[in-house]
């Protein structure tokens, strides 16, 4: 499908915000392939530009990451939960199992779910949605090809201020397809 008919099948909804609280999607990164490597820890190997040295139960240290939110090289990095997870929780997660949200959080099967970005563009965006942030204008079409497919993913809504941004962004992007793997 193409990013404009992704955008027409997500699910409309309001969000509620009521209830969330970060440790409702788990402690924090896990290990789910029971290799010494958390999440951060593979993405961070995944997307390294300089690959990190590695010691021990997967303890990284040096390397660089590009930031393609701010066009950045970092030695520093967050890793980003593209769509956050407090919007997750506002679109549909807050109706999910504990299980479900701590795979959420921790999801690598879609190498666009979790990016390393810089430490100042994540805390720039925090906990918002497309209409709220964005990163820079040369990536905004990256950026919502990234964010639908996410939502659909995972079934998550959007309310009606999120779609009319997504729609005005799109408006301006190459109609690209997108693909996507609904989870359970």
């Amino acid at each position: 499908m193409s990013l404009r008919e992704g955008i027409a099948r997500l699910r409309f909804a309001d969000e509620d915000r009521t209830g969330y609280e970060r440790d409702k999607f788990g402690s924090g990164w896990i290990d789910a392939d029971h290799d010494g490597c958390n999440t951060r820890a593979e993405v961070l190997l995944a997307e390294a530009v300089t690959p990190p040295t590695v010691t021990g139960r997967c303890t990284l240290s040096g390397g660089t990451w590009y930031s393609w939110y701010d066009h950045q090289s970092v030695t520093a990095t967050d890793i980003d939960h593209v769509v956050p997870l407090a919007e997750a929780w506002d679109s549909g997660a807050s109706a999910w199992t504990y299980d479900k949200r701590v795979a959420y959080a921790n999801y690598l099967d879609d190498p666009r779910h979790l990016e390393a970005v810089s430490q100042r563009s994540n805390r720039q965006k925090a906990d918002q949605d497309v209409a709220q942030w964005l990163p820079l204008p040369a990536e905004h079409c990256k950026y919502i090809s990234y964010w639908v497919p996410i939502k659909l993913t995972w079934n998550l809504a959007a309310d009606q201020v999120e779609r009319q941004a997504l729609t005005r962004l799109a408006a301006d992007c190459p109609n690209t397809p997108i693909t996507y793997t609904p989870v359970p």
